[in-house]
């Protein structure tokens, strides 16, 4: 009896062994006609309201721009082998340049890029003369150059657009607490947020020559009144050179025009929408209207230039799902519309289509959803 047992059981191994390899093959080939619905989309604002918003992806690992083959999953699924993925660890800043993803990562101490139109994944800030210590806000010009604002260092890192260390600005003797950094699209002014700090007066917009590294002006000093900030976080630039600066401490968002006299303020410390709790980043799109990460609501909201509310997107929550948040951070506006929301307790970046185009569209959707090749005329 007991020479029996060995033998059964190795057949029943091989007889599983070649059910998932069928069921491997079988993924491989052709699909069936009685395949699953797809499930309708996640859209904001929900019915019967019209959408203007569609969840449409999550990033979260290097295979998400690099995925395995069929072919490499069935063999991980056999054998047992870990993947190479790697993931976002504690990421906090995105920005977005032509389908490239930009992912500042505290704890990895890089900026992780997802380089969807070039179908790879790659790191910034390795490099061993000139490392990144604490990457937090990000930001990229219209030729592609990356600027990091390293809040250990209390430098504003620049790198090419093919992601090699270029030269630093400011320092130590600049910034007291680096927070964030923000070029213009033409990539001449670089606005650089100092959040100070309980014992500080220096919680002001520091700006500089974006090629030259030379500073400009100052905008703000600590205070309540309009043009003054307490603990500033970030800054974004709206249509004609309209400055937003998310005057956290004061719970609202300042605007300032392109040489920093202060226009107005919206916003005010509240629970209900329009109102702010824990403003963190900021980001504008091509239309001008103003999107405000808020850490507390665990969502982000939309103003018009104006700053009169649009709508807001997601909800917080301990149980991950799209568009539910627990501690969200980073926001970037991609040249077509898309939205990138970051969640560090999740680990994520949630990625939002505008509902007016197709997936297939923008700079985004063109490197994930390539046109078909065209038939060759016989």
């Amino acid at each position: 009896m007991n020479s029996i047992i060995p033998g059964t059981m190795m057949a029943g191994v091989r007889a599983l062994a070649a059910a998932l390899l069928a069921a491997g093959l079988a993924a491989c080939g052709p699909t069936t006609p009685e395949r699953a619905e797809k499930p309708a989309p996640l859209v904001f604002p929900s019915p019967p309201d019209e959408p203007r918003f569609v969840y449409e992806r999550t990033l979260r690992s290097s295979i998400d721009v690099d995925p395995l083959s069929k072919e490499s999953e069935l063999r991980l699924m056999l054998t047992g082998e870990a993947t190479t993925a790697e993931g976002l660890v504690k990421p906090y800043a995105v920005a977005v340049h032509q389908g490239k993803v930009y992912v500042s990562d505290t704890v990895d101490r890089f900026v992780k890029v997802f380089d969807f139109p070039n179908r790879k994944y790659y790191k910034i800030g390795d490099d061993d003369r000139e490392p990144l210590a604490k990457p937090l806000g990000i930001d990229v010009d219209s030729a592609g150059n990356l600027y990091v604002a390293d809040a250990t260092r209390k430098y504003v890192m620049v790198y090419d657009a093919s992601g090699k260390f270029a030269r630093k600005i400011g320092g130590p003797k600049s910034f007291e607490r680096l927070s964030s950094v923000t070029v213009d699209p033409e990539g001449n002014r670089l606005y650089v947020v100092d959040i100070g700090g309980v014992t500080s007066d220096q919680h002001q917009v520091q700006v500089f020559d974006a090629k030259s590294g030379n500073h400009l002006f100052n905008i703000g000093k600590r205070g309540g009144e309009l043009g003054e900030f307490n603990l500033p976080r970030d800054l974004a630039v709206g249509k004609e050179g309209r400055l937003y600066v998310v005057d956290g401490g004061n719970f609202r968002v300042q605007v300032f025009d392109h040489d920093g006299k202060p226009i107005k303020a919206f916003g005010k410390v509240g629970k209900q929408p329009g109102q702010f709790s824990r403003p963190k980043e900021i980001a504008t799109d091509p239309q001008g209207n103003v999107y405000v990460a808020d850490a507390a609501f665990g969502n982000f909201q939309i103003f018009d230039p104006e700053g009169e509310l649009l709508m807001f997107i997601g909800d917080r929550s301990e149980r991950e799902a799209p568009a539910k948040y627990l501690l969200p951070a980073g926001i970037a506006v991609d040249e077509d519309g898309r939205v990138y929301f970051v969640d560090q307790w999740f680990r994520r970046v949630d990625v939002f289509r505008p509902a007016a185009i197709k997936e297939n569209e923008g700079y985004l959707g063109r490197a994930i959803y390539p046109p078909e090749p065209k038939a060759e005329k016989k």
